[in-house]
């Protein structure tokens, strides 16, 4: 009489899974976890705050307040969601679990930037019940306008410059450098343009910051594009690029 053992294989992680797992990791860490309260937090305090503080009643003004905050930290969370792996040397265990390295890397990606979208949407969620009171209280008429291509262009630029700060992340895998750079990237645009034409020229065509504003604007040019897709290009389709390799081909003791 023969016994047969059934030989049970191990099961395919799916990349649903690897999403969620992804995503938790965004409060998984103490630093992450202080990084998206202050995200919450400063969100709604500005958009509120600036309504009191200025009694204007106008829904995307008071929405686009977040901007501010949302252009600093969400690339930050960006950035440390990536090099976080190899800060806390939990990347021998990541890619153990999962040996295919870029499919780690698209759902850690994809977990962010769908993050920025919820984010955005967040303001403009506090951002309504914030109009209807300053209009009540201050007597002013509330501006209820969204027209549906600012909103997405908005919503698209806090997109581009999260993934800014995921390419960079990727490129360096060193959270201080990368921060670094993305914080001082506008002030050295800003600061080009003020040399010459060569200086503006240079300026107007890799400052993400700049070339972006066409996703909002009422008219939308091929210049226009042509320069949102260089500095796309220089600051997240190269870098990323570079990264990703960099990962794939990287020890990890």
């Amino acid at each position: 009489m023969t016994t047969q053992t059934a030989i049970q294989l191990p099961q395919r992680v799916t990349f649903g899974r690897l999403l969620r797992v992804e995503a938790r990791k965004l409060l998984d860490t103490r630093t992450s976890l202080i990084m998206t309260a202050v995200l919450v937090v400063v969100a709604v305090a500005l958009v509120a705050g600036r309504g009191v503080v200025t009694e204007t009643a106008d829904l995307f003004m008071l929405a686009g307040t977040a901007g501010t905050v949302f252009g600093i930290l969400l690339p930050v969370l960006g950035i440390l969601s990536i090099t976080g792996e190899w800060q806390h040397r939990t990347a021998l265990t990541t890619f153990t679990l999962e040996p295919r390295r870029a499919r780690v890397l698209v759902a850690k990606c994809v977990s962010v930037l769908v993050a920025a979208v919820l984010a955005c949407l967040l303001a403009v969620l506090v951002a309504v019940p914030t109009t209807a009171v300053v209009a009540s209280v201050g007597g002013v008429e509330a501006t209820w306008g969204l027209e549906a291509h600012v909103l997405v262009g908005w919503i698209a630029t806090t997109v581009l410059l999260t993934a800014e700060g995921l390419a960079l992340g990727l490129l360096l895998l060193n959270a201080p450098a990368a921060i670094v750079i993305y914080l001082v990237s506008p002030m050295v645009g800003s600061f080009a343009a003020q040399l010459g034409a060569g200086g503006k020229a240079v300026a107007q065509w890799l400052d993400l910051n700049s070339t972006s504003d066409v996703l909002m604007s009422d008219d939308v040019t091929a210049g226009g594009l042509a320069r949102l897709a260089a500095s796309v290009a220089f600051w997240i389709a190269v870098p990323a690029a570079v990264g990703t390799l960099r990962v794939l081909k990287r020890d990890v003791t």
